[in-house]
């Protein structure tokens, strides 16, 4: 590696910059130049190894090197390169909390981003499986699965262990793993039988009073229950709430598995009817971190060309970053009937990226008499990763450090705002007790 240092001390003392995803040109899905880069970048990575703790993606990488015959990266065979990028399940931590070589450093390390580009070569080359496509169609799979009668049978097959066993050895779909239930009574058919609700909005500095929800897949079939704690406590704020006339899948499972073409798909379904709530009035926010995170950072990144996506990107809010925007103001109720306690709770990663600190924590915290245990570690879940057979075990050896602090905190509640990570400290935790939701919480705080 050449020496640098002016442009070493130059790219430190500046704050970390993030480049457009070029995914369009030719070169992005060139093989040859892919590997260039991932040779150039895991050389930079092996002589750092800052990162080793974060996911199983180091780990492999510097196994590989040590046990190569040079002990370098130039010893590692590159057909092993995918080894390291399928473990990768595009968290972004190590871009925002660990890695010293990100833009604007002269080195250029943007380790998820090009881990990102190595997965939709790997799809564009056909080397997708049907079980990767299948857990990535989320908006399919919602919408079989929650067809009344249809969702009790599927319920009732994830419960159960024979069924869990032949869907492990034809499908790969790990027989221990968290599967979510789903829902036919979803939130959106519940938000149809409800009464508009006669709130007058009231806007801030930062806020326009109005919130339309993107309920997301998983809030709307698997967590109707959750989703509606959190349009009752905007409501019982004075917030009026819509849900999005339509929406798909945000499109983060579809970029995890490196099919940016259904990404541009979702991106054309959802973009124009949440700009279109953003021209009336609306802020906009998702239940779900990573959904947040999808529409704030990944698509401006990946169409930074387009309009209403940077428009869209800029209105999108954190449920409780928005909260602890209209508490600033006075406009957040602080008359709480029910006490919380201790909570033990997990930041998920997701959340931690978007750079808005721990607003989870700011709101509830106003509850009197509430304690917090922070848990600021990955669960190892990431949605897929951990219900896959080959990487399952993995995954709740990385939750591991997650589920011991849960324990050693005794906390009356634990929680997630991520509720996959939820379902996987909890079945780290192998005990009668139950994860819960930061909206849930809020609203049995308000005693609504």
């Amino acid at each position: 590696m050449a020496d640098n240092s002016e442009g070493y001390r130059e790219g430190s003392l500046q704050a970390p910059i993030r480049h457009p995803v070029n995914w369009k040109d030719p070169s992005f899905h060139d093989e040859a130049a892919l590997n260039h880069e991932l040779e150039r970048v895991f050389d930079i990575c092996h002589g750092c190894r800052r990162c080793v703790s974060l996911c199983n993606a180091f780990p492999t990488l510097f196994d590989l090197v040590d046990e190569s015959k040079t002990m370098e990266v130039d010893g590692v065979a590159k057909g092993d390169y995918i080894k390291v990028v399928d473990h990768c399940y595009l968290c972004d931590l190590c871009y925002q909390t660990k890695c010293p070589y990100v833009p604007p450093h002269p080195w250029n390390v943007d380790f998820p981003h090009l881990m990102l580009r190595a997965k939709a070569v790997k799809h564009r080359q056909g080397k997708s499986s049907f079980r990767d496509k299948l857990l990535t169609s989320t908006d399919l799979v919602g919408n079989l699965a929650g067809i009344p009668v249809v969702s009790g049978v599927v319920n009732a097959m994830n419960r159960n262990g024979v069924a869990r066993k032949v869907m492990e050895a034809t499908l790969g779909v790990h027989h221990d793993a968290v599967i979510p239930e789903y829902h036919s009574d979803t939130l959106r058919k519940r938000m149809g039988r409800r009464p508009a609700a006669e709130i007058k909005a009231e806007p801030t500095a930062n806020t326009r009073g109005r919130i339309a929800v993107f309920a997301t897949c998983y809030g709307n079939r698997c967590a109707p229950d959750s989703t509606e704690d959190l349009v009752k406590i905007f409501e019982h704020n004075g917030v009026p709430v819509t849900l999005t006339g339509r929406e798909q899948c945000c499109g983060m499972p579809k970029m995890e598995l490196g099919d940016l073409e259904a990404v541009e798909r979702a991106k054309n379904v959802n973009i124009p009817e949440l700009a279109r709530l953003v021209d009336a009035g609306f802020d906009l926010t998702a239940p779900i971190p990573s959904c947040v995170l999808m529409f704030k950072q990944e698509l401006p990144l990946l169409f930074p060309d387009e309009v209403l996506v940077q428009k869209v990107g800029r209105a999108f809010y954190d449920p409780f970053e928005y909260l602890m925007l209209r508490h600033k103001a006075g406009k957040l109720r602080t008359d709480f009937r029910n006490r919380l306690g201790k909570i033990s709770y997990h930041v998920p990663c997701h959340q931690r990226v978007q750079k808005i600190g721990l607003k989870t924590r700011d709101v509830l915290q106003l509850v009197p008499d509430t304690t917090f245990d922070i848990i600021e570690r990955c669960s190892g879940h990431d949605g897929t990763y951990a219900v896959k057979v080959e990487y399952h075990d993995i995954s709740m050896k990385i939750c591991r450090p997650v589920v011991d602090k849960v324990k050693a905190a005794q906390a009356d509640h634990y929680v997630s705002d991520c509720p996959m990570a939820g379902d996987q400290i909890q079945n780290g935790l192998r005990d009668a007790s139950h994860t819960e939701s930061p909206f849930s919480l809020l609203r049995h705080a308000y005693g609504i």
